[in-house]
């Protein structure tokens, strides 16, 4: 049988602990924080001047530059699209001169897509611009104890990537 407190005791036993509050504010903060990292994407991809590629096209062109040449089928599925859209994608990005085609050296059925050098070029100013927008944003818009805080959020947000 459990006992039944009254007075202080009572009071300490029914304040919720962190865990038991976090489900509200956790739910609150998941809500704040994809609204604002869309509006910062949006942001961002306007001031990068890729506003002519579609979100898919511009993550084609990230996914070439970190992990380097790939077949369009490895692609469709690193970007979790059906081949036909990958193929699509890639046509536009083929035909704006940004990624190039050459037959694999392991299978000649194949074919390796890759950056061309004006993909190089667009993808480098591209985060060139991002940054520099970023970077003025961040000066004009808040104080350096505020960047701190900043700072001290990125951290704790890096922790659900790990």
């Amino acid at each position: 049988m459990t006992e039944k407190r009254t007075g202080p005791q009572a009071a300490a036993a029914r304040t919720a602990p962190a865990e038991a509050v976090a489900p509200d504010t956790a739910a609150l903060a998941a809500r704040e924080l994809r609204a604002v990292f869309s509006r910062l994407r949006r942001t961002l991809r306007e001031a990068s001047g890729t506003s002519d590629l579609t979100p898919s096209q511009t993550a084609v062109l990230s996914r070439l530059i970190n992990d380097g040449p790939a077949s369009a089928s490895a692609l469709a599925a690193a970007e979790r699209v059906r081949p036909q859209s990958m193929a699509a994608t890639l046509a536009v990005l083929e035909q704006h001169g940004l990624v190039g085609r050459r037959p694999d050296p392991e299978d000649g059925r194949r074919q390796v897509v890759s950056l061309t050098e004006a993909g190089l070029a667009h993808v480098a100013d591209s985060r060139q611009a991002r940054q520099e927008w970023l970077t003025r944003a961040m000066a004009e818009h808040y104080t350096e104890a505020e960047r701190a805080t900043v700072l001290e959020a990125l951290a704790l947000m890096d922790r659900l990537n790990r």
